[in-house]
């Protein structure tokens, strides 16, 4: 079998298995990266997240990860909403959080992509992630040529806007790669840029996220800062201000996947409800969701903040 028809396979397979795309991309050191993430962590751009600022050289060389490994299928999954929460809600929470934890879903499938490989070529090395090493995987995935990083950071993709999930496997075949997408499409245009409430994207193509509302409400561990509070907009849980505007998403198509459609109590959930939310109902409503993990007197704790900072 060539490498070629392997490489084919694979991603035909993938678009089977649910995937939105796939493509493919030879193992390299990324030595343009290293300066610019340097820069990212000389600033403190990373904040709390100090996992950032460890194994650089696996962030670099994925075989410095894997061992043997040689190419990157990359994977987008769709995870854009059919529908969302209720107009009376009030509190919002990212879009991606509105359905079945992410890495769940992706690993599933990425595990039986590698049983289809495995039948194909046993004994291959190789393993798979989802946000979850030290993989750039937005770089990786635009060698793949599945888009280009927007000037929000996110990777873009032409069909897909950039509402979609992550994940690959790293592989010890040589397969055939794709063309990697060197050019931005984002133009002249700073929509993300100016919608931005807390200036984390004051510059192009930078994010400072310490002052990114995801971060404020997901990753820090810290009373979020006084002077930002009233800028949260009622953002509970993750954020999506920067997406919501940019022309790439405004003919999202709604994801066909049934695990990351967001539930009719939740979808149903009013301003009242979120401020008399209990610890049981909570449970319910994010079982097995990217929100459990936060926990309840987290997100009761941002619901307070944003009432008393409307």
């Amino acid at each position: 079998m060539s490498d070629i028809s392997l490489s084919q396979q694979i991603k035909s397979k993938a678009l089977e298995l649910g995937f939105d795309a796939c493509g493919i991309s030879k193992i390299e050191t990324l030595n343009t990266e290293k300066p610019h993430i340097e820069e990212w962590l000389r600033n403190n751009f990373h904040g709390e997240m100090t996992y950032m600022a460890r194994n650089m050289e696996k962030r670099l060389d994925p075989s410095k990860l894997v061992e043997g490994s040689q190419s990157v299928i990359s994977v987008l999954l769709n995870y854009f909403p059919q529908r969302q929460l209720h107009p009376e809600s009030h509190y919002k929470i990212s879009k991606y959080a509105l359905g079945i934890d992410y890495h769940y879903v992706i690993k599933d499938r990425l595990k039986v992509l590698m049983s289809f490989i495995e039948e194909k070529i046993p004994g291959t090395i190789m393993r798979a992630f989802t946000d979850s090493a030290p993989i750039l995987d937005k770089r990786w995935a635009q060698k793949a040529g599945l888009g280009w990083i927007g000037k929000n950071t996110l990777l873009l993709n032409k069909k897909l806007g950039s509402y979609f999930f992550i994940g690959e496997i790293v592989v010890g075949l040589d397969l055939q790669n794709d063309s990697p997408l060197e050019k931005s499409y984002c133009g002249n245009c700073t929509k993300c840029l100016d919608a931005c409430p807390t200036g984390a994207l004051s510059n192009e193509y930078k994010m400072d996220a310490t002052k990114c509302i995801a971060y404020l409400n997901i990753e820090s561990k810290k009373d979020i800062p006084e002077e930002l509070k009233p800028k949260l907009n009622n953002w509970i849980f993750g954020c999506d201000i920067c997406q919501d505007v940019c022309p790439w998403n405004s003919k999202a198509k709604t994801s066909t996947e049934p695990l990351l459609k967001i539930s009719d109590s939740l979808a149903l959930m009013k301003k009242q409800d979120w401020e008399t939310l209990e610890k049981p109902t909570f449970k319910k409503l994010f079982k097995s969701s990217p929100v459990e993990r936060s926990g309840y007197n987290r997100l009761k704790m941002l619901i307070d903040i944003c009432e008393k900072n409307k």
